[in-house]
């Protein structure tokens, strides 16, 4: 019989944010949307920051995953990650914030702005309201 769980653990530098057994974990990689169950062929990979679906029998909860590396390995996951945010962690008011600010950086259009650091900040801000279900993005 096939097994139905795997273990998940998402590790910061500050400590394990994250380890039990799920049925099955949806990330953003940088080449898309990568699905893993029980039994995925090993795997190294670089995730985009984003929202992380996990699965637990029939419940699906979201973190936010601030981009890092995703290592698949027989019956283990651990994702190596900068931050890592269940949506009831999100601070709302400060992703607010700080979606108002890089959208001022976009309007202003000054010649010294980093377009890429804006824009990582934009994804940031609206993928924390997404998994906080603070925004219109935030269908699940």
């Amino acid at each position: 019989m096939a097994k139905k769980t795997i273990k998940l653990e998402i590790i910061t530098p500050d400590k394990t944010k994250f380890s039990e057994l799920v049925s099955s974990i949806v990330a953003l990689a940088y080449e898309g949307f990568l699905g893993v169950l029980p039994g995925h062929a090993p795997l190294l990979c670089q995730l985009k920051p984003g929202r992380l679906k996990i699965k637990k029998e029939e419940r699906e909860d979201y973190l936010f995953v601030s981009g890092g590396l995703m290592r698949v390995e027989k019956d283990e996951v651990v994702i190596l990650t900068e931050a890592c945010e269940k949506a009831e962690e999100i601070d709302v008011k400060r992703a607010e914030k700080a979606l108002v600010r890089a959208q001022e950086r976009f309007s202003k259009k000054e010649p010294d702005i980093n377009l890429s650091r804006a824009e990582a900040a934009l994804y940031r801000a609206l993928n924390r309201l997404k998994v906080a279900g603070k925004t219109p993005l935030a269908k699940r």
